[in-house]
């Protein structure tokens, strides 16, 4: 049934066509604003996982409980 559809449609190159032209523009983009991003930035975004809500590191701590 879409198969119909689409061939009554006519030529729909441009659909494909403007699908690439966009994954690749945010594609781009969003490589271009990673590599631009402040090495200390992620690190800290890297540690947040392991910090506690007053900022302080605490695997040191849950190692010393789990003993």
């Amino acid at each position: 049934m879409f198969k119909y559809l689409l061939e009554s449609a006519g030529n729909i190159n441009w659909m494909a066509i403007s699908a690439l032209l966009t994954f690749l523009t945010v594609f781009i983009v969003s490589a271009v604003l990673v590599l631009r991003k402040d090495n200390t930035f992620i690190q800290k975004m890297a540690n947040l996982p392991f910090e506690d809500e007053a900022g302080n590191h605490n695997i040191k701590n849950d190692n010393k409980n789990e003993k």
